[in-house]
C-alpha cells in the first residue's frame, strides 16, 4: 500500500529546475556582489564625506522627504477611491486603475519627456506657468515632481490593498454612533490601515530616492539643485569611481533597510 502524500509538503523540485534556479539567483546577486567586492573600503568614509557626494545625498534625502509626503498627501485618497470603484462602471473604473499604474511600467525617461510636455516653457501648462513667473524644469522643485510622478503608485496600491481588507462593519458602527464621513476616514480609517500608509510611504521614499531616468529628463544634473545621488554615481563613474561606488553602496543599502522593515507588511510572500 502506498503511503499517501503529506498534503502540506509540495514534492521537490526536480534537479534540473534547481540548476535554472541558481542561474536566476546569480543573474540577480553576482552583480551586487561584485559591487560590493570592488568597493574600495577603507576609503568610503572619506569619499561619503567629500563635497560633492555629500551634496548628492542631503539632496537626495530632502527631495525624497518631501515627494514621499506629497505621495501620501495624494495618494491616500486616491487609494479610497481606488478601493470603491467596484460599483463604477467598467470603463471608468478600468481608465483610472490604468492611470495610477502606468508610471510603474512606463520608462522613466518617457515619464520626464511627458513632464516637460506638461510643465516646460512651450507645454501645455508652461505659458500659464510663465506669466506667473514660475519655471519648474531644471529646478529642485522639478526634482520632487518627477519623484512623486514614479513612486505614488507603490503608496496607492499598498494603502488600497489594506483598504479591501479592511472590515466594513468598522466604518458602518462610526457612521451610526454620527460620525460623518470625514471623520470617519480620519478616525477609523485612516488609523486602522496605518500600517499599510506607513509602508506605503517607505517604499515611496526609496523609489523617489532612486528615481533617475525621469529626473535627468526634466530637472537635470545641475549641482546642488537637480544632481542626485543616482544622477551623481552615473557621472561619476565616468571619471571617479570610487564616488560612483560610494553612492552606489548608500543607494543599496538604503534597499536592504528598507526590505528588512518592510518585513511582513509588505508583500508578505515575497519578504519573508
Amino acid at each position: 500500500m502506498l503511503a499517501s502524500a503529506s498534503p502540506d509538503r509540495r514534492p521537490r523540485p526536480s534537479a534540473l529546475l534547481v540548476a535554472v534556479a541558481a542561474i536566476g539567483v546569480g543573474v540577480l546577486v553576482l552583480p551586487l556582489v561584485a559591487l560590493l567586492v570592488r568597493v574600495p573600503w577603507p576609503e568610503l568614509p572619506g569619499l561619503l564625506a567629500s563635497g560633492p557626494v555629500l551634496e548628492a545625498l542631503g539632496l537626495s534625502f530632502l527631495t525624497a522627504s518631501i515627494s514621499t509626503l506629497v505621495c501620501v498627501v495624494l495618494g491616500v485618497p486616491l487609494a479610497v477611491v481606488l478601493a470603491h470603484a467596484d460599483t463604477w462602471r467598467t470603463l471608468p473604473r478600468r481608465l483610472l486603475r490604468t492611470a495610477v499604474t502606468v508610471p510603474l511600467v512606463l520608462p522613466p525617461v518617457i515619464g520626464g519627456i511627458a513632464l516637460l510636455m506638461l510643465f516646460g516653457r512651450s507645454g501645455v501648462l508652461g505659458p500659464a506657468l510663465a506669466a506667473l513667473g514660475v519655471g519648474l524644469p531644471f529646478t529642485t522643485p522639478a526634482v520632487v515632481i518627477a519623484q512623486t510622478f514614479v513612486a505614488l503608485p507603490f503608496l496607492v496600491f499598498a494603502v488600497e490593498g489594506a483598504l479591501r481588507g479592511l472590515d466594513r462593519r468598522i466604518e458602518q458602527a462610526a457612521a451610526t454612533l454620527g460620525a460623518s464621513r470625514m471623520q470617519t476616514f480620519a478616525l477609523v480609517t485612516v488609523p486602522t490601515v496605518g500600517p499599510a500608509i506607513a509602508a506605503g510611504a517607505i517604499l515611496c521614499f526609496t523609489r523617489a530616492l532612486g528615481e533617475f531616468g525621469a529626473t535627468i529628463t526634466f530637472a537635470g544634473s545641475l549641482p546642488g539643485v537637480t544632481r542626485t545621488l543616482p544622477i551623481a554615481s552615473y557621472l561619476a563613474l565616468q571619471s571617479e569611481p570610487g564616488d560612483a561606488m560610494a553612492l552606489a553602496v548608500v543607494l543599496l543599502a538604503v534597499s536592504v533597510l528598507v526590505l528588512l522593515v518592510l518585513r511582513d507588511r509588505w508583500a508578505p510572500g515575497i519578504t519573508r
